[in-house]
């Protein structure tokens, strides 16, 4: 029986490109899991978009003398161009300044306020005399309260990952200008009251903490267990989703309270743009529907508390006359953080390695093998320019690509382009495609636990053995004096990579697609990521949409033919060399400037 798998991805702010750290910490890590679960036959929703409210968009525009809309609109352009050409397959990519997502945003409001989850209550807050302006959290930068970190944001600790009182900073500033003396001045906002979900909350999370993992678990547990308490969900700013009150026309909902509803709200517009309003439902409103939250570790208490709150407030929302519970979250599996060259990344300092600019340089199943065989699941990893060479000219070229390339160049020329016939397999054969066969149970139980570096470790000591097996069985011998045999291990070894290929695929979408096509199927494993424009009634909008209808790929065995025709093969990768460390490292840290987005063919 199919199950239904819903992907919720982090949405990212619009306010400057995509890096390493957000593919490696949410995108690639769910883009994985969903092609598994699509080769499964599983029912998969796998939806996000750009954040386009946040404070971060406000303070890029002021800085460039633009409005947040312009930067939001550009920077969410780019993101479609730079997700679809690294194959992050969406089957929604939309952002939060739609019509649909403010109107669900502000049902959410409604819903809360009138059962009682929200209240009004007077908050200190910074004041700006020079800007005249109580200023956003975004705006103030102090030293950590809790660790003691300099550059802590008035609402989170990049170092100690801690929620912030912007108003408890040490030494708080205006970040755009250090001179300007704040106050702590008092207005009125809206509170969500966290702590009437404590006890559902708890059980929730001792429901899921055998297969959660141990640091999301222990995070979220802790943080109910130290006393929830309300948090406030407006805020004094004009950009951004109106408070649906009469006398609240001047303030906003705070992004952090409207955000997470993407991943709902995104839902239902896919729905309507398939046609079928309703669909959404099967996800939302299933209790044998699994739900899992990709972030990092950054945003672990808004999806394992703040979001649950929000869900269990609104039951029945849009479920009238049925009393099944809007569904919460299965798993989180949120990521650490992958630095880069030893150093945590900075946008200020421009230490980062920016997903526009490598994949105008490299191949893109290049920096997916790297980004996740070093995926920092259980602990920060570390991108290196250096690991980056060694890993895909060792183990990507030299090892699959090499693979690939010389049987199926070998058969295609002394086979007359066909996969050979044979008349019986030995015993080496027969145990060679059930080792690579086992596969599918192996490789596939760490990709149902999210253990997506272990899979990718698996699947690649399988290749390892079918290198080893070629070794011992030398055709480009054998076919010498004994074609017979020869024609046993090729067929064998291209059985073999027909296999590997799938096992592969949810990583390396791109090549896989090629080494299927070389084999002489035709078809596409995965669908197509196409951008498409949405009307709405006021504004249109693109979105980033996955079609899988023409999909033929499954997370099964494949009895290869005999007799198939091959298709004429090319190397499936390029060899890196020695100098681009050095080229590489000179960019850290020095002055960039945004260079145009190509969809060249993969």
């Amino acid at each position: 029986m199919p199950k239904y798998i819903h992907v919720s991805v982090a949405w990212p702010y619009a306010n400057g490109d995509l890096h390493v750290g957000h593919l490696a910490g949410a995108y690639l890590p769910a883009d994985i899991f969903a092609r598994f679960h699509r080769l499964k036959g599983n029912h998969v929703l796998m939806v996000s978009g750009s954040d386009s409210h946040g404070t971060p968009i406000s303070v890029e525009a002021d800085k460039r003398g633009v409005s947040p809309r312009d930067i939001f609109e550009h920077y969410h352009e780019r993101f479609l161009l730079t997700q679809k050409k690294i194959g992050i397959s969406y089957d929604l990519f939309t952002h939060t300044d739609t019509e649909n997502h403010h109107q669900i945003a502000q049902d959410f409001f409604r819903i809360l306020f009138e059962r009682g989850y929200l209240y009004k209550e007077r908050q200190k807050l910074l004041y700006s005399p020079a800007e005249k302006r109580f200023l956003p959290d975004r705006y103030v930068e102090g030293t950590c309260y809790i660790c003691g970190y300099e550059r802590a944001r008035g609402d989170q600790c990049d170092n100690c990952g801690n929620l912030m009182d912007a108003t408890q900073l040490i030494n708080p500033h205006n970040s755009a200008n250090p001179e300007d003396l704040l106050e702590v001045r008092e207005a009125e906002h809206f509170f969500l009251d966290l702590a009437a979900f404590s006890e559902q909350i708890l059980a929730y999370l001792a429901e899921h903490q055998d297969h959660w993992r141990p640091n999301v678990t222990r995070f979220s547990q802790n943080f109910v267990k130290d006393g929830l308490r309300g948090r406030p969900i407006t805020r004094d700013i004009n950009w951004g989703i109106r408070v649906p009150l009469e006398g609240w026309e001047d303030k906003r909902l705070y992004v952090w309270f409207e955000a997470v509803m993407g991943y709902f709200t995104a839902s239902v517009e896919w729905a309507k743009l398939i046609g079928e309003p309703d669909a959404w439902k099967r996800w939302w409103y299933n209790p044998d529907a699994e739900i899992y939250c990709f972030i990092g570790k950054d945003n672990i208490p808004f999806h394992t508390i703040i979001w649950q709150a929000e869900l269990l407030g609104v039951n029945g929302i849009y479920n009238e006359g049925d009393d099944t519970p809007l569904q919460l979250p299965y798993d989180v599996p949120a990521n650490e953080f992958m630095n880069i060259e030893g150093k945590q990344f900075s946008k200020g300092r421009n230490w980062a390695i920016w997903l526009p600019d490598i994949l105008e340089r490299y191949q893109p199943d290049a920096v997916r093998y790297y980004t996740a065989i070093t995926f920092p699941e259980t602990q920060d990893s570390d991108f290196s320019w250096e690991g980056f060479l060694a890993r895909v000219n060792n183990e990507l070229v030299a090892a699959w690509g090499n693979l690939v390339n010389r049987m199926l160049g070998f058969a295609y020329k002394r086979f007359d382009g066909r996969v050979p016939e044979y008349d019986e397999l030995t015993d080496a054969d027969r145990a060679m495609i059930e080792r690579v066969e086992g596969g599918f149970e192996t490789v596939g139980a760490l990709l149902e636990k999210v253990k997506l570096r272990d899979a990718l470790q698996e699947a690649m000591a399988l290749v390892r053995e079918a290198n080893a097996y070629l070794d011992r069985r030398e055709p480009w011998k054998t076919i010498k004096h004994n074609p017979t045999d020869a024609a046993r291990s090729v067929y064998t070894i291209l059985r073999v990579i027909d296999n590997l290929k799938t096992l592969l695929a949810p990583f390396l979408p791109f090549s896989s697609q090629k080494v299927h096509e070389y084999l002489g199927y035709d078809g596409q494993i995965f669908g197509d990521l196409v951008i498409r424009e949405v009307e709405e009634e006021t504004r249109a909008h693109n979105v980033l949409f996955y079609d899988g209808s023409n999909a033929i790929g499954r997370w099964e065995a494949s009895q290869l033919p005999a007799g198939q025709a091959l298709r004429q093969p090319a190397p499936l990768y390029t060899k890196l060399d020695p100098e681009i460390v050095k080229q590489e490292r000179q960019y850290l840290g020095q002055p960039r400037e945004e260079g145009a987005i190509t969809l060249d063919e993969n």
